[in-house]
């Protein structure tokens, strides 16, 4: 199986983990935590699976180390949603008709039931953040095929905040049940308030250090770390650390009503 930051072996510390998991509310799940895991249709692929419905998601995300020539044959399936994000890297995507090629920053989201076909467009290892949903349809409104990359976008203040920046990797159209965003901490920033919504979240820790409140305790988190949030959980950031903004990227459902 083996672990994602390869520390393996006699080790000279005592044994420990910041690892918390209160399973159907929240979780941490540290980077030296992570395993490396065997699924089918990754091919020379370290990827490390994140939250799933065991955990209390309605989704599934990875963390996945593309070696040079990795590939997955064909990532989603019947009814399913799927995301990639180039944390570090180059990766082309195809959905059998047209090849796109995400440099780091780069996103694609395809549609329910296209599969997404991945492999590494360079040398060096490229590491993807991946996400898949079942799709909630909504009459008289789809979805479709995007790509883009964060670069070629303009940041939002979130709520009017100078040091803490958004960035959105859908439109704001009822065709799409989901979003997947970015959201950066300048040192010392903050969220306005603390949260509490509806809406639950798998967030992968791309730069920097934090606390994050969960469920009214906080919690030391940095690059690596991955936060699942359940519906209700309360929940906010600090920003710490000196040199980079703590910054994440991070699922959310969205533009449906609840099912009763």
């Amino acid at each position: 199986m083996g672990y994602k930051n390869n520390r393996m072996g006699y080790q000279k510390q005592l044994l420990g983990s910041r690892s918390v998991v209160k399973k159907d509310n929240f979780a941490i799940i540290p980077h030296d935590g992570l395993v490396k895991n065997t699924i089918p249709g990754f091919e020379n692929v370290d990827v490390s699976i994140l939250g799933t419905p065991r955990l209390g998601a309605h989704f599934v995300d990875y963390i996945a180390s593309f070696q040079k020539g990795g590939k997955h044959t064909g990532f989603g399936g019947e009814g399913i949603e799927t995301v990639a994000y180039v944390v570090s890297g180059k990766l082309k995507v195809s959905d059998g008709k047209e090849d796109n090629i995400l440099e780091t920053g780069g996103y694609a989201y395809f549609p329910a039931s296209v599969k997404m076909v991945m492999e590494n467009a360079q040398d060096d290892p490229t590491e993807v953040y991946l996400y898949k949903k079942r799709y909630e349809p909504l009459e008289g409104y789809e979805a479709r095929k995007i790509i883009g990359n964060t670069k070629d976008q303009t940041p939002e203040e979130y709520e009017g905040m100078k040091d803490v920046l958004l960035w959105d990797f859908l439109p704001k159209e009822l065709g799409f049940d989901m979003n997947v965003h970015i959201l950066s901490f300048e040192p010392g920033a903050s969220h306005a308030y603390i949260e509490t919504h509806f809406q639950e979240h798998g967030a992968y820790l791309i730069s920097g250090q934090g606390m994050y409140v969960l469920d009214n305790d906080w919690y030391p988190v940095e690059k690596g770390d991955y936060l699942f949030m359940a519906s209700y959980v309360p929940q906010a950031a600090y920003a710490v650390g000196r040199g980079e903004p703590l910054a994440y990227v991070y699922s959310k459902d969205a533009n449906r009503d609840p099912e009763i």
